[in-house]
């Protein structure tokens, strides 16, 4: 195992030319980063979930009913044992073969059996009041985590001169601002990556998942080779679109449409800008450039660049579909449905067609889409997207 962790983190792969984890050792003049300080992240996250917790049942809830916010979930279905059985044993997508047999079997119509398990299924998506609470957690987050970024970078010498992230390396002290910041943001992702299986559920789940591995990634390879002054500049720029965001979904979760399409449109300003333009204008150019001139090549140089352009191209998709969704709202005057990465998965469409047998007319429709109720956009709460 020595062997293995000795070839793992090869001196001549994770640092500059000439030098080495010797030059990372803390010493009584000055702290650098340490790689066991990472393992204060998990009991961290751990506390930031449940923190989580407790603001989501005795903050988010009573302000969201205290808004009106819809307690209630979807409809739901009337019970039928054969049907749910085979609803959680066999199938949540009955194919025509074997809505045919159910049919024959229960002496119900087709249509009725569809409407069934079209509402069995929405019956198991969150209620509108658990989805407010979640982007109230997630604004709160992201609102003070952002105000700490701000005040913390604005005494920095390399927020407005990004050379200086570069300036005097490998002996950059670690100041403790600087870690409780790293180790804030680092705990946050991993609470995200295991909190995201219980979540509301997402269109885009796997792409969510491999944006918070990146950057779970990027944070602890770039905390231990103290290349962390650049990081901070990458949380900040990240954090500032989900605000906004958290806000806009909060207020279509209070029907307060006309607030939340402007917000909507406020956020793809912002994302396009943040993540289109000053991202790679300004964090790309200076650690695929300055960084290069001013530490030269080394392997781990082009680790770190790799990773911060597959979030570029993560960037790129989805500021294609808010583009796709802020067009629909001007063009429409407001906007259809949320396309951007938060988005859970989509109701399914109900069936106008009228059942044909009246004993079983009494199996309702769902009658609610995905929006509750809303033009139905950012009806997700993740950001995050994407540190």
């Amino acid at each position: 195992m020595a062997g293995i962790l000795a070839w793992f983190w090869n001196e001549r792969f994770w640092l500059p030319h000439n030098v080495t984890w010797a030059d990372l050792q803390s010493t009584e003049e000055a702290a650098f980063p340490q790689a066991e300080d990472l393992y204060l992240a998990f009991p961290l996250a751990f506390c930031i979930f449940m923190i989580r917790l407790l603001f989501e049942r005795f903050i988010a809830k009573p302000c969201a009913l205290g808004l009106k916010v819809q307690a209630s979930g979807p409809q739901k279905a009337q019970p039928n044992a054969i049907l749910e059985k085979v609803f959680t044993a066999i199938t949540k997508h009955p194919d025509e073969k074997r809505l045919e047999g159910l049919s024959k079997q229960l002496d119900w119509d087709v249509r009725s059996i569809q409407r069934w398990f079209r509402q069995r299924r929405n019956q198991e998506k969150p209620s509108t009041l658990r989805k407010f609470c979640e982007s109230m957690w997630r604004f709160t987050f992201y609102l003070y985590i952002f105000t700490y970024g701000v005040r913390f970078l604005k005494k920095t010498p390399w927020l407005w001169n990004t050379r200086q992230c570069w300036s005097g390396y490998p002996y950059q002290p670690l100041m403790p601002d600087l870690h409780y910041y790293y180790m804030v943001e680092l705990s946050f992702y991993w609470s995200l990556m295991f909190s995201q299986f219980i979540d509301v559920k997402r269109k885009d789940f796997g792409i969510m998942f491999t944006h918070h591995v990146i950057g779970v990634t990027l944070i602890s390879f770039s905390y231990i080779t103290n290349l962390t002054r650049v990081g901070t500049l990458i949380f900040c720029l990240h954090d500032v679109a989900d605000i906004v965001l958290e806000a806009a979904k909060m207020a279509n979760y209070c029907k307060c449409q006309k607030l939340s399409d402007l917000l909507f449109l406020t956020f793809a300003v912002v994302f396009i800008v943040s993540r289109l333009g000053i991202y790679p204008l300004w964090i790309l150019n200076t650690t695929l450039f300055e960084l290069y001139e001013a530490l030269g090549n080394f392997p781990a140089f082009w680790v770190f660049n790799v990773l911060l352009m597959v979030l570029q191209i993560l960037h790129c998709l989805w500021s294609y579909l808010i583009i796709k969704t802020a067009y629909k709202a001007i063009s429409k005057g407001k906007v259809a449905k949320d396309a951007r990465s938060d988005v859970e998965s989509s109701s399914d469409e109900e069936e106008t067609v009228p059942r044909s047998k009246a004993p079983h007319s009494t199996v309702t429709t769902n009658g609610t889409s995905g929006a509750n109720g809303t033009n139905g956009y950012l009806t997700g709460a993740t950001s995050s997207e994407e540190h």
